[in-house]
């Protein structure tokens, strides 16, 4: 019932498997007891490789912004810092926008931390529950502005001091307009398989806010009305019916 090595022998290891340029551990040796430097380092190289792909996988706006070299220069370190601690790959990578924030050599483009955050929300939506979206077709518009529907599971909003949105579109949407200097709040949503962001017009966020499964669609547009006085709540309210952003459905907390 020995453990394999103790917590000493354990940071060591993590450390070494991390970083390339660290010797290989003392007593690492092959089934014939010699020692396991090659092995090691083919196991170590596998690794990096991985998270690296996993971080370009996860990270497909900010691998463009940054440019592959720079970018594997970052997931390298990022790795060293964040180190895995699930074997989903497919969810690594959660701390990137703090990472991000407080990374010099990046310190120029503060929008980074950001545009991680969009991509982190973007695959949270991805791999959300499944939720009936509220169907207003033909429904009386009375009987609509006293539903009290919740987001959906998949619909994520992320705000943002820069124009995430429009970078997000230069850099996966041919001919999108170059983006414009103004703060961006975007709402992801998924009507079918694939998430789809969406800039959000004035007032939504404090829509979406007050969408608790008790506040009724007309009192949550007058919340917006209070945040964003003489917005346009046509298109708003459009956005949120015709996007599968709204449920009834209500989770085991509301």
């Amino acid at each position: 019932n020995r453990p394999w090595c103790n917590p000493m022998q354990q940071s060591d290891f993590t450390a070494a498997i991390l970083d390339p340029n660290a010797p290989v551990p003392s007593g690492m040796v092959d089934p014939q007891g010699r020692p396991a430097g090659k092995r090691f380092n083919v196991y170590r190289n596998n690794l990096a490789a991985s998270l690296t792909d996993a971080l370009e996988t996860g990270f497909p706006v900010l691998l463009k912004l940054l440019g592959e070299k720079s970018f594997k220069t970052l997931a390298l370190i990022f790795s060293r810092a964040h180190p895995p601690t699930s074997r989903a790959l497919s969810q690594y990578g959660q701390a990137m926008p703090e990472f991000l924030e407080g990374f010099q050599p990046l310190a120029a483009y503060p929008y980074l931390a950001d545009i991680a955050r969009l991509e982190l929300a973007i695959r949270r939506s991805y791999h959300a529950a499944d939720a009936d979206p509220l169907n207003a077709a033909g429904m009386d518009p009375a009987t609509l502005m006293e539903l009290t529907p919740v987001l959906a599971p998949a619909t994520q909003i992320v705000a943002s001091r820069y124009p995430i949105h429009g970078i997000w579109r230069r850099n996966t949407q041919p001919d999108a307009p170059k983006p414009q200097p103004v703060a961006e709040t975007v709402m992801i949503t998924r009507p079918e398989f694939d998430p789809i962001p969406h800039l959000l017009p004035a007032g939504g966020a404090a829509f979406a806010g007050a969408l608790d499964g008790r506040t009724t669609i007309a009192l949550a547009l007058e919340r917006s009305i209070e945040a964003e006085p003489g917005i346009d709540l046509a298109p708003l309210l459009t956005l949120f019916l015709t996007s599968g952003a709204l449920t009834l459905q209500k989770g085991p907390d509301q």
